[in-house]
């Protein structure tokens, strides 16, 4: 399980999962504690009024039943995470909006894996590889996965948008891996993109350099015709020409690759 600085994190990116100091907290799978818990974590810097998260958990419920509920689930949460946050509530009810209280220890993993990666881009921009890959690799130790909240559109979005600058992270991390001569490193990161992304042909071609430079040169030769089925199936195309080009020098002249 990946380790988190904060008491309480609430996390999002591959399952539902609330962690507390350490230890994932057992929560009834699609109940209304794990429908609370992720609308507030997607909402954190805003917070929710009451009356959506009235409207949103209990649709066909009338209202003074439901704010009794939503009081005997927040009241309940306190009870399974307060210990955690030394008697600290882990929702907040202030100027009539909820959310996870930030203040007492309650991160989000998403927010984590953000702010892992603006300092991988500080340090890019900086020029400071060194610091970056160790950025960059909380990050990708951070993203276990896809989004898995998609009730609403802009939920879509934000996946897409996380899932997005993983791959970017993650191809930076195996390039950087190549030059500096970690070539299994850089087949494993290449591999895990391809897992993500099967059309990305810059992976496909580093996965082909790394397994070349393994001393695995009929595996590169499969990575490619791998390629080449991946983008006829998807997209009835073709591989580009650098691929192709790669393919060619792997078969005449692996040496040079």
């Amino acid at each position: 399980m990946t380790s988190f600085p904060s008491p309480v994190v609430v996390c999002l990116l591959g399952s539902f999962r609330v962690v507390a100091r350490g230890h994932q907290v057992k929560l009834k799978p699609g109940g209304k504690a794990q429908s609370l818990l992720a609308h507030l974590a997607l909402n954190a810097q805003l917070g929710l009024s009451r009356e959506h998260l009235l409207e949103t958990l209990w649709p066909a419920t009338e209202h003074a039943l439901a704010g009794q509920s939503l009081n005997t689930l927040v009241y309940a949460l306190h009870r399974t995470l307060g210990s955690a946050l030394d008697g600290a509530p882990p929702i907040r009810h202030t100027d009539g909006l909820y959310s996870l209280n930030a203040e007492e220890g309650v991160d989000v993993d998403i927010a984590a894996f953000d702010a892992a990666a603006d300092d991988g881009d500080r340090a890019t921009r900086a020029g400071d590889d060194a610091r970056a890959f160790t950025h960059y690799c909380d990050a990708a130790e951070l993203y276990q996965g896809d989004l898995v909240v998609t009730w609403e559109v802009r939920h879509l979005v934000e996946r897409e948008r996380l899932r997005a600058r993983y791959l970017m992270i993650r191809g930076w991390l195996a390039e950087l891996q190549f030059r500096q001569g970690d070539y299994p490193g850089a087949l494993t990161s290449a591999l895990d993109l391809l897992v993500h992304d099967p059309c990305r042909e810059d992976a496909h071609r580093l996965a082909m350099r790394s397994y070349n430079r393994t001393g695995q040169r009929a595996q590169a030769l499969r990575q490619y015709r791998f390629c080449r089925d991946v983008l006829a199936a998807e997209f009835d195309a073709v591989p580009e020409p650098a691929t192709d080009e790669l393919y060619a020098q792997l078969r005449v002249e692996p040496s040079l690759v």
